[in-house]
């Protein structure tokens, strides 16, 4: 039979996306980012990019169906993220799919972001269950092992900030563009990565849990030492922070997943593997050094390509697909969600609210 066409959109941070997928195959994936609006804020403000997703999703869609070659008629099903995320972007990308849905009279499939990238090995090499996975992003940082498109067991995951927001707050400290992660990595090219040691945070402990807040905050009083002495940084002076910085995250998430692949392990998986999604996944520091790890390991090492580790609508149209297969639906009673733990039955890292773990 042939696969359903899917509308995939994301709305859940500062991208609006959309994407027709039949299958694996991917017809078309627009995105549209915001960065231009938030630069002068260094940071993502939620009331702007709830805004300027409610002005971009409808024009994404016409996009990718021109860009697809095929009708609004033509779709089969929707698939939205409805969170985690930023709640008024998540809201906007659920009320269009909702009115998408009913009015084309098509199933409607609410997805957790989360899943979107932790299945997307799924979608680029149909890499077989279980595999562990490293999601590693603005907003989040887990380890899981993957078992089916609902069945996902944490690791361990930060306890503070995510390597993503690390980078983004380093940039800002540095003098860098927004989003943080591909400028430092750039400033680092041509840094010394052993001029500062930085700490490498919960080294020290068992398990598998991250910690970021500290090592921004050595960066931090390293940059304000060098403003002290010499009344300013000079170019070298970032590019060494930078390469400094970028180092301790590296040693950190090595030693973490090495950690993580043991445990994985433990469970003699058939076809042993790890993979990596989410923004920071894109990382080439980080990508050769976890290249290396599972060389040394005996695991295969999945790496999707980098327009697919950044928010995207294709991940969350192949995720939907993969509930709609097996049965999964939603009515018009989906709802937002600014939290949604892939493992509900761990215990969160960040502490609960009243509207639920936060992590």
């Amino acid at each position: 039979m042939t696969p359903p066409l899917i509308l995939g959109l994301e709305s859940s941070c500062d991208d609006s996306a959309a994407a027709l997928l039949r299958g694996t195959q991917i017809l078309s994936s627009v995105v549209r980012g915001q960065n231009a609006l938030h630069a002068q804020f260094g940071g993502v403000v939620p009331e702007i990019a709830a805004r300027a997703h409610a002005e971009t999703l409808d024009v994404c869609v016409e996009a990718a169906l021109a860009e697809a070659g095929v009708t609004l008629e033509a779709v089969d099903a929707i698939a939205v993220t409805a969170g985690p995320g930023l709640i008024g972007g998540v809201l906007s990308g659920v009320m269009l799919a909702k009115g998408l849905a009913t009015g084309l009279g098509v199933p409607l499939v609410g997805v957790n972001h989360l899943a979107g990238h932790a299945l997307t090995p799924r979608l680029t090499e149909d890499l077989p269950f279980p595999y562990l996975m490293l999601l590693v992003s603005g907003g989040h940082c887990q380890f899981l092992i993957v078992r089916g498109p609902q069945d996902f067991a944490r690791l361990g995951g930060t306890i503070d900030d995510a390597p993503g927001e690390a980078f983004d707050k380093t940039a800002r400290l540095l003098g860098l563009s927004q989003p943080g992660g591909p400028s430092v990595e750039d400033a680092a090219r041509d840094g010394d990565p052993d001029r500062f040691r930085f700490p490498r945070p919960l080294l020290d402990r068992p398990g598998c849990d991250l910690s970021f807040s500290g090592l921004k905050t050595a960066l931090l009083r390293q940059r304000d030492a060098l403003i002290s002495e010499q009344g300013g940084l000079k170019r070298q002076d970032r590019a060494d922070l930078c390469a400094g910085f970028q180092a301790a995250v590296r040693d950190v998430l090595v030693e973490k997943t090495a950690r993580a692949i043991d445990l994985y392990l433990a469970d003699a998986p058939a076809a042993p593997a790890l993979a990596i999604a989410g923004g920071v996944a894109a990382n080439g520091v980080l990508r050769g050094a976890l290249t290396g790890l599972c060389t040394a390991r005996g695991l295969r090492f999945c790496a999707p390509p980098l327009k697919l580790c950044t928010d995207n609508a294709a991940m969350i149209a192949y995720a939907g697909g993969a509930l709609l297969e097996a049965g999964l639906h939603h009515d018009m009673t989906l709802s937002a969600r600014p939290r949604w733990p892939l493992d509900a039955g761990a215990a969160p890292l960040i502490g609960s609210g009243k509207k639920g773990a936060k992590a």
